[in-house]
C-alpha cells in the first residue's frame, strides 16, 4: 500500500485508511465535487421555497441565509473543479436541478416539520462530504483546497444544528430520530 491518510467520518471523527496513490485521491475527490455542485444547486433551489413557505420571520430570514450559502459553496466548488481540471456533469446538474426545483415547491404543501426536519438530514450528509473531500485533497497533494472545504463542512454543520434546533420540540422528531438514527444531542 501507499500513501495512507485520513478520511472524515459521518460523526465527525477521523478513520485512517490506506490508498494506494494520489491519483486515487484526485479521482475521488473530483467525483465528490462533482456530487457536491449539483447537490448544492439542488439545495438552494429546495432553500429558496423553504423560506418562502415559512411563516416565522427569524426563521424565513435564517433558511433565505442558508439559501444563499449554498450558492456561494457552489461557486467554491465550481473554481476547485476548475482548478482540477474537471466540470460538473450535465446529467447531475439537470437532475438536481429538477429535484431542488420540486422540493422548493414542495415545502408549500408539505407542512412545517418536514422540510425541517430533512434540511437537517440533508446537511447532516453535506457535513460528512465535505470532511471525506478534505481528506482526499490531503490525499491528493491539494492541502490549499482543505481549508475551504473545512470551512464549507462547519458552515453546512450550523445549517444543521439550526434545523433540528427549530425542530427539536416537535411531537414527531423523537420518532424520526428513532427511525433516521439521529444523534442524541438533538
Amino acid at each position: 500500500m501507499g500513501v495512507e491518510t485520513y478520511l472524515g467520518t459521518p460523526n465527525g471523527s477521523l478513520a485512517c485508511a490506506p490508498m494506494d496513490d494520489e491519483s486515487h485521491h484526485l479521482k475521488a475527490l473530483t467525483q465528490i465535487l462533482q456530487n457536491a455542485y449539483s447537490g448544492e444547486l439542488a439545495a438552494a433551489y429546495a432553500y429558496r421555497g423553504h423560506w418562502k413557505s415559512v411563516k416565522k420571520p427569524e426563521e424565513r430570514e435564517m433558511i433565505h441565509q442558508i439559501e444563499q450559502e449554498e450558492w456561494s459553496h457552489r461557486a467554491v466548488v465550481g473554481s476547485m473543479l476548475a482548478g482540477l481540471g474537471s466540470k460538473p456533469r450535465r446529467f447531475k446538474e439537470w437532475k438536481m436541478w429538477l429535484i431542488g426545483r420540486t422540493l422548493g415547491a414542495l415545502c408549500h404543501v408539505s407542512g412545517w416539520f418536514f422540510p425541517m426536519f430533512f434540511a437537517g438530514q440533508l446537511e447532516v450528509k453535506n457535513v460528512s462530504e465535505y470532511d471525506t473531500a478534505a481528506g482526499h485533497a490531503k490525499g491528493a497533494g491539494r492541502e490549499d483546497l482543505v481549508p475551504a472545504l473545512s470551512h464549507m463542512a462547519i458552515t453546512e454543520k450550523e445549517h444543521e444544528i439550526f434545523f433540528f434546533g427549530v425542530i427539536r420540540e416537535h411531537r414527531l422528531f423523537p420518532l424520526m430520530k428513532k427511525i433516521f438514527k439521529i444523534s442524541s444531542a438533538y
